[in-house]
């Protein structure tokens, strides 16, 4: 069995107290309904007493009783402390005081931060057992916003690669095939939105972790700008490829839960966050945009399927009186850009796995070394290379307001593989290279985000990138709104 098996890991998360049965009247098929509908709907049947967040815990408690076992997204599952947090915030609506813009909705946190209610694994051995004392900021503000966590989503083995599967808990199946890949690193995520185990979640990228998998699973998820969601934990403050980011199944919902990460903090020192109005305050552009359209950016081998949706896409873009040019930014540089900083940041790992070295996955161990082996010389010129990208982005959107182009270069892969080795009949020489369609978006440090726009042949979700320019975050979210309003994301 390839790497990427289901050998060793344990399948479906265990519901620990608290028993999974609904007390509000709602049948199984109105629980269903209920946790189907998007945060949004959800958000107001609280605000307007039709639901309870006991009640919506307990449907969604159910849905993870039935679906998760198959398709293993939600880990380190506790309903005690998930309960509680309901019930607190039915005790504030009961009491008339103020309750947070996410009151009640149910979420499941990325196994890659810390929780200090749930065990925080990484998805490695070493950390099997790990408990943090504190939570990371994203999770601090989304539980101060009423959000009521069920536990974490898997992750592969320190987030490295775009398929989830780790020694701990075993692999993630995808939400419309188990026996495909979930995509990566946010694969429970988006498997735990896709099937209405949450309501929303959050999710992390370097080179396409929130992207892939929301592309896979036919959910919606944003890279934002650097800066805009604050990190504000350890670790090199100042790497600019990590970025923290929302989930949802709907731009709407995605904006929802933006607003509440994406406020300043000065524990960041990128930290400049971003003022996000409420969904209901985002309109559509009324003006046609300028689009450049890349159908491969910059050349990757695409396999037919996803071409095939793209092209859909485009017409669709054309309908919206949108002006569509084939053009895309020059990405000489970029691939180089990307491997160094990303080994760069393994590095910075390396003390901490030292002793634990032969216990992680070896495409792990492949990047301590190869970020040990950089000069201070060519980190250097990584950096000095990645603000000349910016530059050259900037340039390029003085004449477009987006940049659409395929999120995945391939369809979800069988669940046993650890990588494809080929696309289009092209070799893949790294367990990275096959996911440049969105490393190479990041290296120029532009925001992104992952639209459903249909299915394949296969009957598996395609979803299209649209980039935004520079700092442009708001804007990609209009206009994301605006393509989503056209298609159908049954």
């Amino acid at each position: 069995m390839a790497e990427g098996g289901t050998s060793g890991g344990t399948r479906g998360a265990k519901t620990k107290g608290t028993a999974v049965k609904t007390s509000s009247g709602l049948v199984p098929g109105t629980a269903g309904e209920l946790v189907d509908q998007p945060a949004t709907v959800q958000l107001a049947m609280m605000r307007t007493r039709q639901v309870s967040a006991r009640e919506l815990l307990e449907a969604h408690l159910a849905r993870i009783e039935a679906r998760n076992p198959e398709l293993n997204a939600v880990v380190g599952l506790d309903a005690d402390v998930a309960m509680k947090r309901a019930v607190a915030v039915d005790e504030a609506v009961a009491g008339g005081r103020l309750v947070g813009p996410l009151a009640g909705l149910v979420t499941a946190h990325k196994d890659l931060i810390d929780t200090a209610d749930f065990v925080t694994t990484q998805g490695a051995k070493p950390y099997a057992d790990h408990r943090p004392t504190v939570d990371s900021l994203i999770v601090e503000r989304m539980k101060r916003a009423g959000a009521v966590a069920v536990g974490k989503t898997n992750v592969p083995e320190f987030g490295a690669g775009s398929h989830t599967f780790n020694p701990v808990y075993g692999a993630t199946g995808n939400a419309y095939d188990s026996t495909r890949s979930a995509g990566g690193s946010s694969g429970g995520a988006a498997v735990a939105l896709a099937t209405g185990m949450v309501a929303v979640a959050d999710g992390s990228d370097v080179g396409g972790s929130l992207r892939n998998p929301a592309a896979w699973n036919n959910v919606v998820g944003f890279r934002p700008s650097v800066g805009v969601v604050p990190s504000g934990g350890a670790g090199n403050a100042w790497h600019p490829l990590p970025i923290h980011g929302p989930m949802a199944r709907t731009v709407d919902d995605v904006v929802l839960l933006l607003a509440v990460m994406a406020r300043p903090d000065t524990r960041d020192p990128l930290g400049r966050g971003l003022k996000v109005p409420a969904p209901e305050h985002l309109h559509p552009p009324t003006q046609p945009l300028r689009v450049a359209w890349s159908r491969d950016l910059g050349g990757l081998p695409m396999e037919a399927e996803i071409v095939t949706a793209m092209d859909g896409l485009r017409a669709t873009l054309e309908n919206l009186d949108w002006m569509v040019v084939d053009d895309e930014p020059d990405f000489t540089g970029t691939d180089e850009v990307f491997l160094t900083l990303r080994a760069f940041m393994y590095a910075e790992k390396s003390d901490e796995l030292r002793p634990h070295l032969d216990d992680v996955k070896a495409t792990v161990r492949g990047e301590i070394e190869r970020g040990l082996a950089l000069t201070g010389p060519e980190v250097s010129a990584a950096f000095i290379q990645l603000k000349d990208l910016w530059d050259r982005a900037h340039r390029f959107f003085q004449h477009y307001d987006l940049l659409v182009g395929p999120v995945t270069q391939v369809m979800p892969f069988p669940l046993d593989w650890e990588y494809p080795t080929e696309v289009s009949g092209v070799a893949m020489g790294s367990y990275v290279e096959w996911m440049r369609s969105c490393s190479r978006i990041t290296s120029f440090g532009l925001p992104a985000l992952s639209l459903p726009i249909g299915f394949g042949s296969s009957g598996l979700p395609v979803g299209a990138q649209l980039v935004g320019r520079p700092f442009g975050d708001l804007d990609l979210l209009l206009a994301a709104k605006a393509v989503e309003s056209t298609h159908d994301r049954r």
